[in-house]
Formats: structure tokens, C-alpha cells, sequence
């Protein structure tokens, strides 16, 4: 896992640390970054894995400590940063989360209100927001591509891209080989 030997800055007061002095060290803080989580997540159990990964990077980390702060204060922030990579993960996930059960509702209730939920709709059920909204502004309501750039302050380019990337993976999606080929521009 280690070399026998770690070498930490040059600003450290520790210098060297054998793998043996490493885990007294780490075990020294383990009970203080845990404590630290806990009172962060409020749950016991994400703070003991929290605790624990910070451990581990903390270990294939080792030789980006400087000694520039305390060692504590080092394994502060490296739980504090995974903590927050979990917090955005978590809201990426809730997201995605309520738009596939919001998306889902909407079919049924399209169908249930009789109308045909269309291998169409369901392409655009698929998309971002960002890509489907200059699509069915252009192809369903007729707005110009100057017309969309005013409405979602966006540049005449950036619609038509978006327009044009949307076609594009519909088509892909429904197996057209003029998706995939490349265009003949001679």
C-alpha cells in the first residue's frame, strides 16, 4: 500500500513517516474527523463511511500534504470536499429522479386523456430541457430561429445548433441512416 517510508514536505515537522506512524496518526485523528462528520451529515452511518473514506485518500494522498497546516486540519478538508461531492451527487440523483417520475406522470396522463404518446414524444421525454425547447418552438409552433434566440436569450447560432443536435438524435434514436452518414458537402 506504502512505502515503508512517506516523505512529507518539506514545512513538516514530521518529515518522514514509516506506514506504522502513518496509521498511529491517522488512528490519532480518526475518532476527531468522525465526530467532525457527524455533526456535517447528522447520520451516523454516512459519518462512519465518510470517516472511512477519508482515511483511504488520505492514504493515497499522503504525499500532497505539505505540513503548511496541521494534519487535523488536512483531513478536515479532505471530508469536507467528499461530503460535498456527495451532497451534488445526491441532488444530480433526486433531480434526474423527479424528472423521470414527473416525465412519467405526464405519459400517463397524456394517454389517459386519450391522446397518443408518440415514439416522438417519447424521443423528447429523453432530452434536455435546453435541447427540446428551441425544437418544439421551431418545429411545432413555427418561431423563427431569431424568434426562440430572443426567447431563451441565446445567440441565432447556439438555436440552431441545438435544433440541429436534436433532429439529429431523434434520428439517431429511431435507426436513421442519415443521422450517421456523413454529409456529401462537394
Amino acid at each position: 500500500m506504502l512505502n515503508n517510508m512517506v516523505q512529507l514536505g518539506t514545512n513538516s515537522h514530521a518529515g518522514r513517516l514509516s506506514d506504522a506512524e502513518l496509521a498511529n496518526l491517522l488512528r490519532e485523528h480518526y475518532a476527531f474527523v468522525f465526530h467532525y462528520l457527524l455533526k456535517v451529515t447528522m447520520d451516523r452511518s454516512v459519518a462512519e463511511d465518510m470517516t472511512q473514506e477519508t482515511m483511504i485518500r488520505a492514504i493515497e494522498k499522503i504525499d500532497r500534504y505539505d505540513g503548511s497546516s496541521k494534519f487535523s486540519t488536512w483531513l478536515i478538508t479532505i471530508g469536507t470536499r467528499l461530503f460535498l461531492d456527495a451532497v451534488r451527487r445526491k441532488k444530480r440523483e433526486t433531480a434526474i429522479l423527479k424528472e423521470e417520475g414527473r416525465m412519467s406522470a405526464f405519459q400517463w396522463e397524456t394517454m389517459y386523456r386519450g391522446a397518443e404518446w408518440t415514439e416522438l414524444m417519447a424521443c423528447l421525454e429523453k432530452m434536455e430541457r435546453e435541447e427540446r425547447m428551441p425544437l418544439v418552438l421551431k418545429h411545432y409552433y413555427g418561431y423563427t430561429y431569431e424568434e426562440i434566440g430572443e426567447m431563451m436569450a441565446l445567440p441565432v447560432g447556439t438555436v440552431k445548433s441545438r435544433i440541429h443536435n436534436s433532429i439529429r438524435k431523434i434520428r439517431e434514436e429511431w435507426g436513421d441512416d442519415d443521422a450517421i452518414r456523413p454529409r456529401n458537402r462537394g
